[in-house]
């Protein structure tokens, strides 16, 4: 068929509107622009132009006002149907597409990992038959509220007239300013069950209102691996937000890993950083010009700004620039180089203390060697590019070990301070000295170490004034100390007693073990806080060790916690996974003396804050330094009614790079407004809702009982499922038979049925605190990429996988399509795979044949086969290469310095390992929690009851 322009008269062109899928016909000469088509066209002709075929050039009318120069950047290539559809939106010949497209329409570019992940859970079973039409089916071609039916087919003329009624109805209705409503779509708990690959999906899409965004850049608004909100599309007042019962949060990410094959975050290199006068907000894509590009309007506060004169000057060839190319009008995700005016002293170095418990139980355990091995293994992946990176060792038991360690020289010397009520340091310098002038003094310390204490049999540790003297070293800087502890601190400050009492495990005084037992580490942590010095711990004590206690101090210091229990290192699989993670903590990147502030437009107010870190005042998060994919959640309030037909939040987080600069990283989300109660439902993000139930349930944990915790989760759910029955169904107030939800929150009742089983939640006697507290330590820090598996683990079935899965495709490894979490799944004869993130579980039927027992085992039979914590041979044979592979793809696919250990279940093996496997199995009963059938008529019987209020 002709192009439109073909078929317009001479200085005519057609542009095509995504949002109200019409074209718009544009005047070259004057830039005039009509819906209708000129009168000199053929009618008959432009009736024939189908719906979904928009011409392959995208134009827009509104930057007109530009030199044509200026704009060549702005138009090249871009994704014109970004500036409607928000961050990702497929070009607009896509629109077209029938349900049964390409999977990866459901990917967004550049963000490799997930998008891998996502295709191979659909790839896993075929066609993607449960997925249905893919989003942009969903959203883009379903007709809206009220819209006309689409375009004949082609061959019908229709007179010009018609066609311009039929352009001017579509897409017009139910959406703010334009922009098209959400589809609302209702799904039956009771006849749907949870279906794993649900979770891949991206949230639903933001539909911004018509030239909302300044750029056609498919990267202008926040991936939600950076930043994502709890709804979509916000409530324009408080009481519509409330009478939804969904809560209104961000998700943030703010240092989320990049991978290969990720979009790399740009950097703004030439200091010219453009905010509002009033609200302080950095120019983003959703600002305006005005006054000929001279000036811009904030897009939170609407205050009018000066442009800074060299926005548009390019330094590097030292001409003119065009704006339209920079970073900040076309990327959502920013890092600006900055000038002095954000220094209050020049970037400090990063500086590692490294706590080395040295008493009888961590040497006997390995972990001295283990540890002092991999700081000298992984010595060049420290970051240190400018070579002013400093580290210092102190070891303790009793006692306080220092290394003074001169630079140019292979010797150092140890110097013993017994005095623990009194902390000093020995020698002012040499004791924290620079990585690299040290190197070799620093490489042979870390060589004897382990030599210096074998025979070590003093017991007790004095972490409390190791902390001290850490501090005292690195306080004028600040900086990291890892501290490696394997016993309770039992000398000086901050001793602590075991209070594990088993008769009140399970009861409600279990709260109390989850609380900190001594003041001191909160005070010593905030202390930190003040001198940008942030703490890790890594724990693995086989006794109690009060991980909720320690956890205080990387819980306000916005470090991490790890723990170990029962740590072996003559287990080669304890010492591989601590060597692992310990490696990659310390080759982590870090963001230094940092501090973050949400900001959101008029109306909308940070309420709450969850994570690691401190509020130093109303909404100023200091943390000392930002580890990659640590997470946090922040509760938004709305004030007043919002007028705006969207809304924007940024974050913004200035700290100095691991690498010597100070840099400010500014993520920018735009979100459209609405006062439709049915759009709200429609645009929530059940794994967003998910992460912040997961952090409230655990802050409640704490400052109320365990068993508030769980009512508190359970009566929100019941909360949501009443208002979408009383508002959204034809039951309303009456009992119902179904139990209704929107079909993108059908995950959310298995999600929270999850969380009430995980382990910092669940109800149970006998869970020591120590596993409770790491548990509910990884709840509110994992990222919702790791924290999802956590409540839903994964459940493949291997023995009969298809022929694809485990070897290498297009994007990767293909992973085998995951199963519902039942056991009624599990075959006598068969060897499955359950994984959450954190282990992984591979289940050996009791009826396995010889023959798959050798080959993935290297054993003759089941029953030589001895169940626990296992490496996995890697075997001559095609299937344990594919499992292998599948293993191999579980522990590398999720951000995070993480790698699960491998236990081998065996049906009729062990019980406490297959109790501790099947937990993993969430849809099932166990002990006193429901199977997922009796949760759901739990919360049916609930809604009805609650029906009347």
């Amino acid at each position: 068929m002709a192009s439109p322009a073909q078929q317009l008269p001479p200085g005519w062109a057609a542009e095509w509107d995504a949002t109200h899928q019409r074209y718009l016909f544009i005047e070259t000469a004057s830039g005039r622009t009509q819906w209708e088509p000129p009168a000199t066209s053929p009618g008959a002709q432009m009736a024939q132009l189908p719906s979904g075929s928009p011409p392959p050039a995208i134009h827009h009318a509104k930057r007109r006002q530009y030199a044509a120069g200026q704009t060549q950047a702005y138009y090249g290539g871009g994704d014109g149907l970004a500036i409607e559809s928000g961050y990702g939106a497929p070009p607009p010949q896509q629109q077209q597409l029938q349900p049964t497209a390409a999977p990866q329409q459901l990917f967004t570019p550049g963000l490799a990992a997930e998008n891998q992940f996502a295709q191979q859970q659909q790839q896993g079973q075929g066609a993607p038959s449960f997925f249905g039409p893919p989003i942009q089916a969903d959203y883009i071609n379903a007709p809206s509220y009220g819209s006309q039916p689409p375009f004949q087919p082609q061959g019908q003329p229709q007179q010009v007239g018609q066609l311009a009624d039929q352009f001017s109805q579509m897409g017009i209705q139910g959406g703010a300013m334009g922009q098209k409503p959400f589809q609302l779509y209702t799904t039956n708990l009771l006849t749907s069950p949870p279906e794993p690959r649900e979770l891949a999906r991206p949230p639903p899409e933001i539909r911004l209102p018509p030239n909302a965004c300044i750029s056609p850049s498919p990267f202008a608004n926040s991936h939600p691996s950076y930043q994502r909100c709890t709804v979509n599309a916000i409530p324009t007042t408080h009481s519509l937000l409330n009478k939804s019962k969904l809560p209104l949060a961000l998700v943030i990410t703010p240092y989320r890993s990049v991978k290969e094959g990720d979009e790399q975050v740009p950097v703004v290199t030439d200091t010219v950083i453009a905010r509002c006068r009033r609200c302080r907000t950095y120019i983003n894509p959703y600002v305006t010009f005005i006054d000929g590009g001279n000036r811009w309007r904030c897009c939170m506060c609407g205050m009018s700004n000066e442009l800074p004169q060299l926005f548009d000057w390019d330094p590097v060839r030292n001409q003119p620039g065009d704006r339209w190319a920079r970073a900040e009008l076309n990327h959502s995700v920013v890092e600006y180089v900055a000038p002095t005016e954000y220094m209050v002293r020049p970037p400090q170095p990063p500086v590692y203390v490294f706590l080395i418990d040295v008493s009888h139980a961590a040497v006997q355990s390995g972990m001295v060697a283990t540890a002092t091995r991999t700081i000298l293994e992984n010595l060049d992946r420290i970051p240190d590019e400018d070579q002013r990176t400093k580290v210092a060792i102190v070891a303790f038991d009793v006692s306080l070990y220092f290394f003074s360690m001169p630079p140019g020289s292979s010797e150092s010397s140890m110097l013993v301070v017994s005095d623990t009520d009194d902390v000093f340091l020995p020698k002012p310098t040499d004791l924290c000295v620079n990585l690299a002038e040290s190197r070799a003094s620093l490489e042979a310390l870390l060589g004897r170490i382990n030599d210096m204490f074998k025979e070590n049999h003093i017991i007790g540790s004095a972490l409390g004034p190791a902390l001290q003297a850490g501090f005292k070293l690195m306080a004028p800087i600040g900086g990291k100390i890892v501290v490696l502890s394997s016993s309770l601190p039992s000398i000086g400050a901050g001793s602590l007693k075991n209070r594990e009492d088993p008769k009140i495990l399970g009861t409600a005084k279990e709260s109390g073990l989850l609380q900190a037992a001594s003041p001191f580490y909160k005070t010593f942590a905030i202390e930190c806080s003040r001198a940008q010095v942030s703490v890790d711990m890594f724990l693995f004590s086989a006794a109690y060790q009060d991980v909720a206690t320690l956890a205080c101090l990387p819980h306000y210091t916005s470090g991490q916690t790890y723990f170990y229990p029962a740590f072996n290192a003559s287990r080669t699989e304890d010492a591989v996974k601590f060597a692992h993670e310990f490696g990659e903590v310390l080759a982590m990147p870090i963001m230094l003396e940092a501090v973050m502030r949400v900001r959101a437009s008029k109306g909308l107010r940070m309420s709450s804050f969850h994570g690691n870190f401190f509020v130093r005042s109303t909404d100023l998060l200091a943390m000392p330094t930002v580890p990659q994919d640590q997470s946090y959640a922040i509760e938004v309030q709305i004030e007043e009614t919002i007028t705006a037909p969207f809304i924007v939040f940024q974050t913004a987080v200035l700290h100095t790079s691991c690498y010597g600069e100070r840099r400010i990283r500014v993520i920018t989300q735009a979100l459209p407004t609405t006062s439709n109660l049915s759009e709200v439902f429609a645009s929530a993000d059940q794994v967003a809702i998910a992460t912040l139930l997961a952090n409230k349930a655990v802050e409640k944990s704490l400052t109320h009982k365990l068993e508030d915790a769980r009512d508190a989760l359970f009566q929100k759910l019941v909360e949501i499922l009443t208002c979408y029955k009383g508002s959204m169904t034809a039951a309303g107030a009456g009992a119902s038979a179904q139990l209704a939800i929107s079909d993108n929150l059908k995950m959310l009742p298995v999600l929270v049925l999850g969380l009430l089983k995980n382990v910092g939640i669940r109800q149970s006697a006998q869970i020591s605190p120590d596993l409770r507290a790491y548990a509910q330590a990884l709840l509110t820090t994992m990222p919702s990429q790791l924290l999802m598996p956590y409540l839903y683990p994964n459940f493949y079935s291997l023995h009969n996988m298809p022929p694809e899965c485990g070897t290498v495709g297009e994007q990767g490894v293909i992973m085998p399509p995951p199963l519902p979490l039942t056991s009624e799944r599990l075959e006598r004869h068969g060897l499955f795979l359950i994984e959450d993130g954190q282990t992984i579980f591979l289940w050996v039927g009791r009826d396995a044949v010889p023959q798959l027992v050798a080959d993935v085992f290297n054993l003759p039979n089941y029953e030589a086969l001895r169940g626990g914590k296992m490496s996995l041979p890697l075997l001559e044979n095609p299937f344990s290469q594919r499992v292998n592979a599948v293993i191999q793809k579980t522990r590398e696919m999720r951000r995070g310095p993480y790698y699960p250990h491998l236990y081998v279940v065996k049906e009729d093996g062990e019980p406490p390992l297959r109790l501790w496997a099947l937990s993993c199995l969430i849809q099932d009963r166990a002990d006193v929690l429901p199977s997922y059938q009796q949760f759901i008529s739990q919360l049916k019987d609930k809604v009805n009851g609650a029906g009347g209020y």
